[in-house]
């Protein structure tokens, strides 16, 4: 989330969670920034920073700005990076994004001492947000067991699909809610009609 708008538009639909980017260029956000973003934000909706190998008190600060609720890694963060950032954030939630490269990094991956997984497109060049779709025939040929977000090139015309035959816990979607870079109110509602079964495309949980 970067605009005023965004935000009115989370509290329109009321998604899980609302995700203000601390990486790459394309959305990134200031913590000050993001801190006036989130006064505005429903209670009710937990906000997510995502961070690609910043140094863990960078992490601590914009956490602290912004009222953050979860922290997101996308890069190539190890085991002793996320405890770490535990005994400076304790009691923070962390999740860890894996990019599908192949079964064996996934499965490595998820020994990691992280509270949640995001399984993302693999790209050699790029941490995340490729608007790609994930290789769900490696995630299903992992056999995971523990749940997980899935993200990566989602939008209304895949989601319904992707979701009934993967059953994560939860969808990361920002490219499939945007027209021209930027939130898009229609495509935020039609995905989370979709994702509620408002629309007969996905059956509720």
């Amino acid at each position: 989330m970067k605009r005023q708008e965004d935000i009115g538009y989370l509290n329109e639909f009321h998604p899980d969670y609302a995700g203000f980017v601390f990486a790459g260029t394309k959305r990134r956000i200031t913590p000050e920034a993001a801190a006036a973003l989130a006064e505005k934000l429903d209670s009710g909706i937990g906000k997510v920073g995502v961070f690609a190998d910043e140094e863990p008190e960078t992490v601590c600060r914009a956490v602290r700005l912004a009222g953050l609720d979860i922290v997101q890694l996308h890069g190539g963060e190890a085991a002793e990076y996320i405890e770490a950032l535990r005994r400076l954030l304790p009691g923070m939630e962390i999740w860890k994004a894996v990019r599908v490269r192949d079964r064996e990094t996934v499965l490595r991956a998820l020994t990691l001492p992280a509270d949640r997984f995001l399984l993302d497109a693999f790209s050699p060049t790029e941490a995340g947000g490729t608007g790609r779709v994930a290789d769900l025939g490696v995630i299903r040929s992992c056999r995971i067991e523990v749940p997980y977000f899935l993200a990566g090139g989602l939008n209304a015309g895949n989601l319904a699909t992707i979701v009934r035959e993967m059953r994560p816990y939860g969808v990361d979607v920002s490219s499939g809610i945007e027209t021209g870079g930027a939130k898009d109110r229609r495509k935020i509602e039609t995905v989370m009609r979709i994702l509620r079964g408002e629309s007969g495309e996905v059956g509720s949980n």
